[in-house]
């Protein structure tokens, strides 16, 4: 088998026999809209990838090495999403939404141990974020992604200007966000980063250094301008709404 072939194919599964049994099943199946299509993939793709129970992926989603893919109970792929496995893994917890257009990648082309993207149980992903997880991510429980975030665990080496970037390497220490987080609508959250229990992050921010538990950190580079426990926010003034998605979950 060429070469070339041969690297696309890894990327692609971890067998021939696995990559035809998944590019067939979407094939078939991939494109059916509604809760026909929502119905037959729920069963049909336990063929395909892990899982506790059944779970709800709409039409034109993509999964790539799907038997590198964990899907938990309940858990909700919405239009267009990407998912991509590969060594390590990439675990989705029980309740989890992965909105529109997310894209979840794995991205290990250099088998490094500690790769893979793990999100734990009702967790929700905003539209069109993006996951890289060359260096490990690890979310908790009860996260919430607003649209456009982009958590990146991976960094290339820029440090002799004589050689392309692109023949530096990388490094990926991965990334750590726990329980109850809020991270705000196009943020970015960069390698080697933990982002502390209960800590929120405003839209727009830069996250280069780790951020305390129950922190609000703004800005680019982001910065913590209060501490959430002594300084709590006042009571918002208009109107709070709960529930709703709960119901399916």
């Amino acid at each position: 088998m060429p070469g070339n072939l041969r690297f696309y194919l890894r990327g692609k599964s971890s067998s021939v026999w696995r990559y035809a049994l998944s590019e067939t099943m979407q094939a078939l199946l991939g494109w059916v809209p509604g809760i026909p299509g929502i119905g037959m993939r729920a069963i049909a793709y336990k063929a395909i990838l892990h899982g506790d129970g059944l779970s709800a992926i709409e039409d034109r989603v993509r999964i790539v090495r799907s038997e590198d893919v964990w899907l938990g109970r309940n858990v909700y792929l919405d239009y267009a999403v990407y998912l991509h496995g590969g060594a390590g893994g990439l675990h989705i917890g029980a309740g989890s939404w992965i909105m529109n257009g997310s894209r979840l990648h794995v991205f290990n082309f250099r088998d490094l141990p500690q790769s893979g993207i793990w999100l734990g149980r009702r967790t929700f992903v905003g539209e069109g974020c993006t996951m890289r997880g060359q260096g490990g991510i690890r979310i908790g429980d009860n996260v919430l992604f607003g649209p456009g975030v982009q958590v990146l665990a991976v960094n290339h080496v820029f440090t002799d200007p004589d050689r392309p970037i692109m023949d530096q390497g990388i490094t990926a220490e991965g990334i750590v966000i726990e329980d109850d987080c809020w991270i705000g609508a196009g943020a970015l959250v960069l390698d080697g980063v933990t982002v502390g229990r209960g800590a929120c992050i405003g839209s727009g921010a830069v996250v280069t250094s780790s951020i305390p538990a129950h922190s609000l950190a703004v800005g680019s580079p982001a910065r913590v301008i209060r501490d959430l426990r002594t300084q709590p926010l006042t009571r918002a003034a208009a109107e709070v709404f709960r529930g709703g998605m709960d119901r399916f979950r």
